[in-house]
């Protein structure tokens, strides 16, 4: 911890935000502008802001922060949770959790948070809408063929829930070409050189660029990875414990489930990836496991034509995927 530093432990919530500072100063504002520019007096350039990601109520606040100069840490809450039970604590408050914030704050290691750029958070709310939309349509089709079967399906509903599948329909192709044009502004170069990795298509290529933004924030294949939650954690403790390696599945879940289900296809017609499917299947290990390997292969190689500037051949594979 930096002496210099003072913390600021928030809960935030949808209507109000609570405050603890490390000198043990509580205040509470309202979670809008006015209330962050209230907030904002009490903070100066050795103030440093942390909170959890509690949905959406987080992202204001982190921004106005942001645009004030302010360094601003927004932490996992499984970290918090974690913390705050080892602390035993009984009191449950929005004061007390801002109490533990801040005594998290100073005990740990904090990466500053960077937020997202205007472009990559109207690409993000796309994608959420085209997840919904995706849900609504899977609901309309289940739907319809469960009134077709009863073998007598009312006409009315029929017509209507047709009607209801054709407006979501040109609603998802709506937003996927406003999508593909966005990505393509600042990242057509990517986008085109994904598609050059056998596994990977249009769809595929072009949620890897949004969920990744463009691949930017990251360093390696291996931090690329651990964002997806697809790094094994090992459990083995004495001589009692010996569990099988798993997943950590703390990280994207839909970069993870893009990703598992591109494995199919690129256990087909991904020399690397069918290889390392063939040899851990070969050795008595599960398909699923197989398959998580081949996620891994498949984001690695996504990230070494990413970064080098280079299309995909089967010559240099194993060159680039150790970028």
């Amino acid at each position: 911890m930096n002496k210099d530093i003072k913390y600021f432990g928030i809960d935030i919530s949808h209507l109000v935000f609570d405050v603890t500072d490390s000198s043990g100063n509580y205040y509470q504002f309202k979670n809008n502008v006015n209330g962050f520019k209230k907030f904002v007096k009490h903070l100066d350039y050795n103030s440093h802001c942390v909170m959890e990601a509690t949905g959406y109520y987080h992202y204001m606040l982190a921004y106005f922060l942001q645009e004030n100069s302010i360094k601003v840490s927004v932490e996992n809450p499984l970290s918090v949770k974690r913390f705050i039970q080892m602390k035993l604590s009984k009191i449950k408050t929005d004061k007390s959790d801002s109490r533990l914030i801040c005594e998290y704050a100073k005990q740990v290691e904090l990466k500053l948070w960077q937020g997202n750029s205007k472009h990559q958070l109207e690409c993000l709310q796309m994608t959420r809408l085209l997840s919904v939309y995706t849900k609504q349509s899977t609901m309309l089709k289940n739907k319809i063929h469960g009134e077709e079967v009863l073998g007598n399906p009312s006409k009315v509903v029929t017509s209507s829930l047709k009607s209801s599948l054709r407006q979501v329909t040109k609603q998802i192709e709506k937003v996927e070409v406003a999508l593909l044009i966005l990505v393509r502004k600042l990242h057509q170069d990517v986008l085109t050189r994904l598609k050059t990795i056998p596994g990977i298509g249009n769809k595929t290529a072009l949620m890897l660029v949004v969920l990744t933004d463009g691949f930017d924030r990251f360093k390696s294949g291996s931090e690329l990875c651990s964002y997806a939650g697809l790094t094994p954690v090992i459990r083995q403790s004495g001589s009692s414990i010996n569990g099988r390696a798993r997943i950590s599945k703390i990280g994207n879940q839909k970069l993870r489930n893009l990703l598992f289900m591109c494995s199919f296809n690129a256990c087909k017609y991904n020399k690397a990836c069918r290889e390392i499917y063939e040899r851990i299947v070969a050795k008595g290990k599960s398909k699923k496991l197989a398959l998580i390997a081949v996620c891994n292969k498949l984001l690695k190689q996504a990230f070494a034509i990413a970064k080098s500037g280079l299309i995909y051949d089967d010559t240099y594979r194993s060159t680039l995927v150790n970028i």
